[in-house]
């Protein structure tokens, strides 16, 4: 990647473009079918160097829709660096979570810019009655995201999404499956209280009759019982109450 970059106000659409192209590998983009990532429209840009890309534009929101418009993967990972939180639209949310084609894309908009967003608890419930892969994986995501990064927001929504995860747990769909007990461990990992209330949770699917069920259970159990997280558990306990 150049070693200089204009200010942010002088990068436009096709600057940008060209700064990701000029990053690609074709030996990384020869790669991301091993992890499920089509590369048709791919140019093979270390996530890396997108994060350092994203982090030297800065948040430029009149870059974002263009970016995500060309189509190009890379681009689309871009937007979660450069667009604002604070300015997305609920309407901008759902266009964007309804064009998610890979698991990549979902995952990075979902854990670095729609989780910050004001509109984030709202976008769970609508996107997790979808029928569409990869937006019922947003839910998903988003709401792991929100378990690991929102430190304000108490306990009663994450128990709402304990229940959304329940729900769920019978998609038997591989991208959603893995989201679900994703969302399910994430929010064990809080506190005791709803660490308590996952494995409780955890502990009902794995003795399911249903396989994806069984298998998301068994899937959180296996991390909700490792005794690093239930150190993590009680410190982070200990830290909430002392500060209370």
């Amino acid at each position: 990647m150049p070693a200089r970059l204009a200010t942010p106000e002088q990068i436009d659409t096709a600057q940008a473009i060209a700064l990701l192209q000029a990053a690609a590998s074709p030996v990384h983009r020869a790669g991301l079918a091993r992890y499920g990532i089509p590369d048709t429209h791919a140019l093979g840009v270390p996530m890396r160097d997108i994060q350092a890309l994203g982090k030297r534009i800065g948040r430029q929101p009149a870059l974002a829709h263009p970016l995500w418009d060309s189509g190009i993967y890379e681009a689309r990972l871009l937007v979660a660096f450069i667009a604002d939180p604070v300015q997305l639209t609920a309407t901008q949310m759902d266009r964007w979570c309804r064009q998610f084609d890979n698991w990549a894309v979902c995952d990075t908009l979902c854990l670095h810019l729609f989780d910050r967003s004001p509109h984030a608890w709202g976008r769970i419930d609508a996107w997790a009655r979808k029928r569409g892969e990869f937006e019922k994986r947003a839910a998903f995501a988003l709401l792991a995201g929100l378990a690991v990064h929102d430190r304000h927001t108490p306990d009663a929504p994450f128990l709402d999404g304990l229940a959304l995860v329940d729900a769920a747990a019978g998609d038997e769909r591989n991208f959603v499956s893995k989201g679900v007990s994703w969302a399910l461990r994430a929010i064990g990992h809080r506190n005791a209280a709803l660490h308590a209330r996952a494995i409780a949770l955890a502990t009902q699917l794995a003795a399911s009759d249903d396989a994806t069920r069984r298998w998301i259970g068994k899937d959180a159990l296996r991390d909700l019982n490792r005794t690093a997280v239930r150190t993590k558990v009680a410190k982070a306990t200990k830290g909430r109450t002392k500060n209370a």
